[in-house]
């Protein structure tokens, strides 16, 4: 079993970043945006250089006899320096985890979800703005909040009233058969699986307000691992389920 020393600068500050993979009959999914997330992160955090060839062998390894899961890659610090300040010769930690598939994202795709408004908004950071680091206590608290809402999951807004993401997952909307999905220079998490939409299909980024979402022809929900779900409702706003479906047969996705 991997264990982290109580010393760890990924335990201690949040001095780290991570990915989750959907892991299809031993395979991983889009690991090549995966390592460019990794990639990204640790180059905005000033990282050693990480063998990212040792770590696809490791994950390559570790997923061989799964049909179906989710593989989790927590990448920190390791140990040292002086209270925030960077060791000289830092040793990185990394940690690779297996869980099961969540069962209910096959649901979600073909019933589409529910979504209520997050009471807690996103502040900004720029510098860190798309990147998945470790510390996400804004989603714990957004988590918390949509626990009590009765609703699958949350539309979150940051503090200027602008739609950014959902507590896990980024946002897509059809409008007019034009893509777009919401401006995350500011806060957010650019998800790999949007990542991949955008390579391949016209999609526009725009800073995205409530008001739009509710005037779109359709809205989704994306992840590396639930993939792409429509939203069949926003609060007390309705959208067609069978149009959603519809439009996202237009769009390219690749593995």
């Amino acid at each position: 079993m991997q264990q982290v020393s109580s010393r760890d600068r990924g335990l201690n500050y949040g001095d780290g970043f991570f990915t989750t993979v959907k892991v299809s009959a031993g395979k991983l999914e889009r690991w090549e945006g995966h390592l460019k997330r990794l990639a990204q992160c640790a180059s905005t955090l000033y990282f050693p250089e990480i063998n990212y060839s040792a770590l696809t062998e490791q994950c390559e390894y570790a997923s061989r006899d799964v049909d179906e899961g989710v593989l989790k890659v927590v990448i920190t610090r390791g140990e040292g320096g002086r209270g925030y300040g960077l060791p000289e010769e830092p040793q990185v930690t990394t940690l690779v985890s297996l869980s099961a598939y969540p069962a209910h994202y096959t649901r979600w795709r073909d019933a589409g979800v529910t979504l209520a408004l997050s009471d807690v908004r996103l502040g900004h950071q720029p510098m860190l703005a798309g990147l998945k680091t470790l510390n996400r206590l804004e989603q714990v608290l957004i988590k918390q909040n949509a626990a009590h809402k009765a609703a699958d999951d949350v539309l979150v807004m940051d503090l200027h009233g602008q739609v950014i993401e959902s507590s896990a997952a980024n946002i897509l909307i059809c409008q007019d058969k034009h893509w777009y999905t919401p401006d995350l220079s500011q806060c957010g998490i650019q998800g790999v699986y949007l990542a991949s939409l955008q390579q391949h299909n016209p999609i526009t980024t725009i800073s995205l307000s409530l008001e739009s979402v509710y005037a779109a022809d359709a809205v989704y929900l994306c992840n590396s691992l639930m993939g792409l779900v429509p939203v069949r409702q926003i609060d007390n706003h309705g959208f067609s389920l069978d149009k959603a479906h519809a439009l996202a047969k237009e769009l390219v996705v690749r593995l």
